[in-house]
């Protein structure tokens, strides 16, 4: 079996095409990944519609200005009626509310947005002939995984949440709600699905403002402030530099095996926080000092944490060839690049990037 780019006819000289089966959709797409994942199609000259209401993304995270880039502000389930998804060869659907500490004050929007937006885009693609259905990648997360204590985490876990009563594991049900409706969408139409579940995606233009670890660390060590560490540290984790993640989304949406499947995406190299934050300030050569913060001043009473999150990739590994190379203390260098050289927070929401006419 092929994959869809066996398909596609080589770009012009100048990186462009009329074809219309190499656009690419990126939902979410001014966000984070989602414009790291833009810049990357874009570079090999596809073309690249995003869809993004900038509730967490930012207008100042794509080109100013490209030729083959098309930039739709509005909400999803706003936006879809007026889009042929028929037109483009791959979806990547992005769009989500991030962030723990943007979950935990304000679940309502959470639980709306990721499990309505998901409804919508996949209720849409169902409507579609199936010679005409485009593959699509669901980004969902590590926190599928719940409170599990089996490291590391395999896709054929079993997931193990805490109450409903605890606000923390909304976001995780959402998540695997929408996996699951992806999952009965290829089983029952042979939607052609990817879904992806994210460990730590770290990297330039992230941000800490939502609960986001390492930025929040760059951040305050940039500024000589404290860094701050919840409970005592130990907990581990393992972050990826989003430059290896992207390059593997792509990938994983043009490899016919994945079609159908869960699969982890992320680093399997852990560290404490409390070391995070000690790279952080050596990398930096920060004299910032490290306070710790109890979970429930942090996020609230009765906050949930797992003491480690660690993907098992080999299932990634066993259909790609994946294996990052940005090493952690560069991604730290890079961010804190990046942090310096921001616009203020209404500038960035709002104003494009000067460096690459744009379609509206």
């Amino acid at each position: 079996m092929n994959t869809v780019q066996d398909h596609l006819p080589s770009p012009a000289p100048d990186g462009t095409t009329n074809d219309s089966r190499t656009s690419a959709l990126i939902t979410g797409g001014a966000g984070f990944i989602g414009s790291h994942l833009a810049d990357h199609l874009l570079a090999q000259g596809h073309a690249v519609t995003v869809i993004d209401d900038l509730s967490t993304g930012a207008r100042a995270n794509l080109p100013a200005s490209h030729p083959r880039l098309t930039f739709i502000h509005a909400p999803l389930a706003a936006a879809l009626p007026d889009i042929d998804l028929a037109s483009f060869s791959h979806i990547y659907h992005l769009a989500a509310a991030v962030g723990v500490r943007r979950v935990v004050l304000n679940p309502i929007d959470a639980i709306e947005r990721n499990t309505l937006d998901a409804v919508a885009l996949l209720r849409a693609l169902a409507q579609l002939p199936s010679t005409r259905t485009p593959r699509t990648l669901i980004a969902s997360s590590s926190e599928v995984y719940g409170k599990s204590d089996r490291v590391p985490f395999a896709e054929g876990d079993d997931a193990v949440y805490g109450p409903t009563t605890s606000r923390r594991w909304s976001y995780a049900l959402t998540k695997a709600l929408a996996e699951h409706l992806a999952l009965a969408h290829h089983e029952h139409a042979a939607l052609p699905v990817v879904i992806v579940r994210l460990f730590n995606t770290v990297g330039p233009r992230q941000v800490g403002e939502h609960g986001m670890v390492l930025p929040r660390f760059v951040e305050r060590a940039l500024q000589g402030l404290p860094l701050e560490v919840h409970a005592d540290g130990s907990q581990t984790r393992c972050f990826c530099d989003v430059r290896d993640v992207v390059p593997a989304l792509q990938a994983l949406l043009d490899c016919p095996a994945a079609i159908g499947r869960v699969v982890n995406v992320g680093s399997d190299a852990e560290i404490s926080l409390l070391d995070l934050a000690r790279l952080v300030r050596d990398t930096l050569a920060s004299d910032a000092g490290i306070r710790f913060i109890p979970y429930h001043e942090a996020l609230g009473p009765g906050f949930e944490d797992l003491p480690r999150r660690r993907p098992d990739l080999s299932v990634i590994r066993s259909l790609i060839s994946f294996r990052p190379k940005v090493p952690l203390a560069q991604t730290i260098l890079d961010l804190a690049d990046d942090i310096r050289c921001r616009p203020s927070a209404t500038t960035a929401a709002t104003s494009p990037r000067k460096d690459a006419p744009e379609h509206s």
